[in-house]
């Protein structure tokens, strides 16, 4: 191939180019449509064919737009010829051939989606379904610490959800039982999150049948390990979490079709089911609520809670969105709509005001605002505002000020505890100075020195960078200062500076940098 590429790019160089061909100039060397339009084909073909030697997922596009001319079976074949060295592979990819691997895996999907969809629709979608059933093979295989090849899979999924969402009632039946049946190799859950984005966009027709197919699935489970007997049976339905993570996948699938055909009660049953100590009480309430059945949701969400287990995601850890309050919030607005429903205003009111105390959270005090009469939001305004100040630990005031925005509060906030603010919340802190520096220099100023303190103090090498621009700045705002506003002066300050941390080199460099 290398050898064909090298003889082509030969001949496009000795061709002569016709002269209606002759490029337009243009000022651009990107590539653009336009610009690739200019050049001539042989020019093309040859750029073409030594990147096919030179990238073999490039050469496996190539290869399928080139079978694409011949139909969709020869499209199907490329693709079932790499679905099956996928499926009988058992070698490591460890990170050095990670790259490379994602490249060739990114290939097959874009040949399945962009070469064989528009030909057949329904044979790219089994292409689909048969690329996420390999999956967990795949990712138990791989150094995926990067999260790509997962992220491949994550877009398969939703490309199959696409398509099959636009099926008749008996093709998407078929479709979905197929996809069900692959549930029990589904350890990353690819499947089930297919199932679960397709299921409430499907015919009303194909629901009921596919709820009994669920109800038939779950029969086949053993409801527990102690009803098995035998080694063989044992080994069959495999461990005990592994049955009752199948149960759940079940379970939380007819709980979506129970979504889609608006049964309330068949929802509350299937939850009461799979957790009957902890059930989702602010689930229960948002189905009853939603149904007609405001009371009956009351009751539901200010039912007591028994604590378990905190439930947190892969994407909560890669994205830092954990949130242990998170629950109570949802429990709590779910609680407001269901007063308002009713028409409890005050109650509902009461609730909004303390949830903005516990949280300072500023859509929570709007929402309180916005439903009180003419002329007492402006007293209930001052009043939260004194409330976000007097907290024991003032950077959460802090925060609520600058979010809401009230930065004239947020600077006296910060001159009124000096002593009180710690570097270490950087995140805070140095977006605060930012904010504050315009319209309240001193401010900004105690809140660039705590900054300043904490990075020296903790030897904070890393960010010695974001210390000097602070310096620096510090710099520039005490121009603004009346005499005696900050003590010490900014000289004063680089001089205890270079006292106390003179041998950090490293930040001092920068700042005579």
């Amino acid at each position: 191939m290398a050898r064909r590429a090298k003889a082509a790019v030969e001949k496009a160089a000795e061709a002569p180019t016709p002269a209606a061909a002759t490029p337009r100039k243009s000022r651009s060397t990107t590539p653009t449509a336009e610009n690739l339009a200019a050049l001539s084909q042989e020019r093309l073909i040859a750029l073409i064919l030594q990147e096919v030697g030179q990238s073999a997922p490039f050469k496996k596009r190539v290869s399928a737009a080139i079978a694409a001319l011949q139909g969709p079976d020869r499209v199907a074949a490329l693709i079932d010829r790499r679905l099956s060295a996928l499926e009988k592979a058992r070698g490591y990819i460890d990170w050095q051939k990670r790259r490379a691997f994602v490249a060739d895996l990114d290939a097959t999907l874009a040949t399945i989606i962009a070469d064989l969809k528009p030909l057949d629709a329904g044979m790219a979608l089994d292409r689909l379904l048969r690329f996420l059933r390999g999956a967990s093979a795949t990712l138990e295989r791989v150094d995926d610490s990067s999260g790509q090849v997962h992220g491949l899979y994550e877009a398969a999924a939703e490309a199959a959800a696409g398509l099959a969402a636009g099926l008749s009632a008996d093709a998407a039946l078929s479709f979905a039982t197929r996809a069900l049946d692959g549930l029990d190799d589904d350890g990353f859950g690819l499947v089930g999150a297919l199932l679960l984005d397709l299921l409430p966009k499907l015919p009303k027709a194909a629901l009921e049948p596919l709820d009994a197919h669920l109800v038939e699935a779950l029969a086949k489970l053993p409801a527990s390990a102690g009803k098995k007997t035998g080694p063989a049976a044992s080994e069959r339905a495999g461990p005990e979490w592994e049955r009752r993570y199948q149960r759940l996948s079940l379970t939380r699938l007819r709980q979506v079709i129970a979504d889609a055909r608006g049964d309330a009660d068949a929802f509350i049953a299937l939850e009461l089911e799979m957790s009957p100590e902890r059930p989702d009480l602010a689930a229960v309430a948002e189905r009853l609520l939603a149904a007609g059945r405001a009371k009956e949701a009351l009751d539901w969400i200010r039912r007591k809670q028994k604590r378990g287990m905190a439930v947190v995601t892969r994407e909560d850890l890669i994205v830092g969105g954990f949130d242990p309050e998170g629950p109570e919030r949802e429990r709590e607005a779910v609680e407001i709509r269901i007063l308002d429903a009713l028409g409890h205003k005050d109650e509902a009111q009461a609730l909004r005001w303390s949830r903005f105390e516990k949280s300072l959270d500023p859509q929570a005090l709007r929402d309180y605002l916005a439903r009180l009469p003419d002329f007492e939001d402006e007293e209930a305004l001052e009043r939260a505002f004194a409330h976000a100040a007097s907290q024991k630990d003032p950077h959460g005031g802090l925060y609520f000020l600058i979010r809401w925005p009230n930065l004239d509060r947020a600077a006296r906030l910060v001159l009124d505890r000096r002593e009180a603010w710690s570097g270490r919340i950087w995140e805070l802190l140095a977006p605060a100075a930012e904010a504050l520096e315009p319209d309240h220099p001193l401010a900004a100023s105690v809140l660039y020195r705590a900054l300043i303190d904490d990075i020296l103090e903790r030897g904070r090498s890393p960010a010695y960078g974001h210390g000097a621009r602070h310096l620096t700045r510090l710099g520039e705002l005490a121009r603004e200062l009346a005499p005696g506003d900050l003590t010490p002066s900014h000289a004063g300050y680089v001089a205890q500076l270079r006292k106390a941390h003179g041998r950090k080199s490293g930040f001092w460099s920068q700042v005579e940098g």
